[in-house]
């Protein structure tokens, strides 16, 4: 299954492990947009900043 993540929330004044997560998820920006498998390491990221991203399953 692909999932599309989107980054709704900035990443200043968060820790640097979850300003980390993003880049791995290949978000540097507020709307911006990334397709990926959802493989166990992918939601686990996405679990590590859901507070921080919206999930929309394609």
């Amino acid at each position: 299954m692909k999932v599309r993540v989107t980054q709704v929330k900035s990443a200043i004044g968060r820790t640097l492990r979850q300003k980390r997560t993003l880049e791995s998820l290949g978000l540097t920006k507020i709307n911006q947009q990334k397709e990926h498998e959802l493989t166990p390491q992918i939601q686990g990221m996405i679990t590590k900043v859901s507070h921080l991203i919206k999930v929309e399953e394609i």
